[in-house]
């Protein structure tokens, strides 16, 4: 059983969703700074007063008073749409990132089958040449 599981890990396709899954985490985090530090800022510009929408909610208790999300959830429920609006823009660039990597990929695929369809065929070896030459004169000769 120990062997069967060591060659199941040393496949290649295990071994490339460990590192995908990793490498998505770590991208992760740079979409949710992207979308935090830098995208929002302008969204709340733009909607005026430069709002944050993490701390947009809508109480769902009366004994929520707190102006922040976090301060919020500590006295009650709360219905967080501003944090579920960020969690959009987070999905939405990180599938668009995504999208276009994909596509530069399929496309890079698609150029390299292209060149080796394009490619001229190798000319035969010498000594197949030569024996059909020989099979040439023969028939000559008949």
């Amino acid at each position: 059983m120990l062997n069967e599981f060591k060659e199941f890990i040393a496949r290649g396709n295990v071994m490339d969703l460990a590192v995908g899954v990793i490498i998505g985490a770590a991208f992760s985090r740079i979409v949710d700074s992207v979308v935090k530090d830098l995208v929002m800022p302008i969204v709340g510009a733009i909607t005026g007063g430069g709002f944050d929408f993490s701390d947009y909610f809508v109480p769902l208790s009366s004994k929520v008073t707190a102006s922040t999300l976090a301060a919020a959830r500590e006295q009650g429920a709360v219905f967080a749409y501003g944090s579920f609006f960020t969690a959009l823009i987070n999905f939405l660039i990180l599938a668009w990132i995504i999208f276009l990597m994909v596509k530069l990929v399929n496309r890079l695929r698609a150029s390299i089958e292209t060149k080796k369809e394009a490619a001229p065929a190798a000319p035969p070896p010498q000594d197949i040449v030569l024996l059909s030459e020989i099979r040439d004169l023969l028939k000559q000769r008949a």
